[in-house]
C-alpha cells in the first residue's frame, strides 16, 4: 500500500485530500499542530496516524516521515490578513524555511515524490485576461503573503535543480470552499457571516472559486501524472462578489445585500476591524491588506485550466453545488442554525 504525508492536514485543503487518499487505500500520516483538533476532525478515520508537529520546526517530526513515499505539503501560514499589521517574519519561517526543510528531510527520509500547494498568488496578468501558469508575478509586485508563496515555489524548484532523483510538481488553488472547513478560512468565515446577516453590503474583487475536493483530487492525480517541476491551475471559477452573495444567499435561505459599500466605507471598516483584532486577539473578515488585495486583483481571476485539464483530467464541480455542501456540513455540525437544505444546482 502506498503511504503519503500530509503536512496542513486539519485545514480545509488537507483534511479533503487526507480522506480522498484514505478513500484511494493510501496509508496516511497526518501532521496536525493539535491532537485534539486533529481527533475532533478525524474521528471517523481511526486509521489515520496523527503526527503532532509544526511546519516552524521541521526536525522535530521529520523522523515520522521515515516509511512514507510521498509529500502532499498543504500547510501554510495564510492567516496575516486575518489579524491586520505585518507578519512577514512569521510567513517566511513557515512557508518558505519550512517548505526549504520539509523537502530536504523528505529526502533524507528516502521520500521521492513531493506535490506542493502553491498559490495562484504566484501568477499575475491584466484585468481580463487570461491567466496561465506562465503568467508568473514579478516579487516586486507581491505583498507579503504572496511573495512568501513566490518563494517557497522558488525553493521546491531550486532542489529539483540539485537533486534530479527527486520529482516535484506544484498545484496552484484559487479561493477554496467545502466541508471541513473548522478553521474557519475566509471562505467559511463568509458563509457564517451570511447566514448569520452579519454582511453589512457588497465588497468589491473578482474571486477564482474552487471546491476543495477537487483541489485535493489535483495533489493525487499530479502525484501520478504530473511532469517534474510543473505547475497545475485548479483555481476553479472566475466570479464577482455580486454574483457569489445571492447564490449564497439563496441556498442559506436568508437575505443578501444588495448595494456594494463605497470604498471610504469599506476603508473605515477595515480600520475598526484591525483594532477589533489587536484587542480581542479574534480573526476578521476584512483586514486593511486584504481590501488593499481586493482591490489591486479585481479583474484579475480569469485563469485558464487548459493545462490542468488536458495532463491532469482535472474537471471543476459547480459552485452551487458546493456552496450547497459547504452549508449543509456546517449545519450538520452545529456551527450554523438548521434549516431545510436545498438540492444543489449545478452552476
Amino acid at each position: 500500500m502506498r503511504s503519503a504525508f500530509v503536512t496542513g492536514a486539519t485545514g480545509l485543503l488537507g483534511n479533503n485530500l487526507v480522506r480522498e487518499l484514505v478513500a484511494r487505500g493510501y496509508a496516511v500520516k497526518a501532521l496536525v499542530r493539535s491532537r485534539a483538533k486533529g481527533q475532533l476532525q478525524f474521528a471517523d478515520l481511526p486509521s489515520v496516524e496523527l503526527v503532532v508537529g509544526d511546519m516552524a520546526d521541521v526536525t522535530a517530526f521529520a523522523p515520522s516521515l521515515q516509511g512514507c513515499d510521498t509529500v502532499f505539503h498543504t500547510a501554510a501560514f495564510f492567516r496575516d490578513n486575518y489579524k491586520g499589521g505585518s507578519h512577514w517574519k512569521t510567513l517566511e519561517k513557515i512557508n518558505v524555511t519550512g517548505t526549504h526543510e520539509l523537502i530536504h528531510q523528505a529526502y533524507r527520509a528516502g521520500i521521492r515524490r513531493f506535490i506542493h500547494t502553491s498559490s495562484i498568488a504566484v501568477l499575475d496578468g491584466a484585468p481580463g485576461s487570461p491567466i496561465d501558469e506562465t503568467c508568473l508575478r514579478a516579487e516586486a509586485d507581491a505583498d507579503d503573503y504572496y511573495r512568501s508563496k513566490i518563494l517557497a515555489d522558488r525553493v521546491v524548484l531550486a532542489f529539483l535543480q540539485a537533486h534530479p532523483e527527486m520529482h516535484a510538481c506544484m498545484i496552484l488553488p484559487g479561493w477554496m470552499w467545502g466541508p471541513g472547513d473548522i478553521g474557519p478560512t475566509s471562505s467559511g468565515q463568509l458563509i457564517k457571516d451570511v447566514v448569520n446577516r452579519k454582511l453589512p453590503g457588497l465588497i468589491p474583487g473578482t474571486f477564482s472559486v474552487v471546491d476543495a475536493r477537487d483541489v485535493a483530487l489535483a495533489h493525487i492525480v499530479a502525484a501520478d501524472k504530473g511532469r517534474r517541476g510543473e505547475r497545475y491551475l485548479a483555481a476553479g471559477r472566475n466570479m464577482t462578489m455580486r454574483q457569489l452573495v445571492p447564490i449564497l444567499g439563496r441556498v442559506a435561505g436568508v437575505k443578501t445585500p444588495v448595494r456594494q459599500l463605497p470604498l471610504p466605507a469599506l476603508y473605515l471598516l477595515a480600520t475598526v476591524q484591525e483594532l477589533y483584532a489587536r484587542l480581542t486577539g479574534k480573526p476578521i473578515l476584512l483586514s486593511m491588506a486584504t481590501l488593499r488585495l481586493l482591490i489591486r486583483e479585481e479583474h484579475r481571476t480569469c485563469f485558464d485550466h487548459r493545462k490542468s485539464e488536458e495532463e491532469l483530467g482535472l474537471t471543476f464541480r459547480g459552485v452551487e453545488r458546493t456552496i450547497t455542501e459547504t452549508i449543509a456540513w456546517y449545519r450538520e455540525h452545529g456551527w450554523i442554525e438548521k434549516s431545510t437544505a436545498r438540492e444543489p444546482r449545478e452552476t
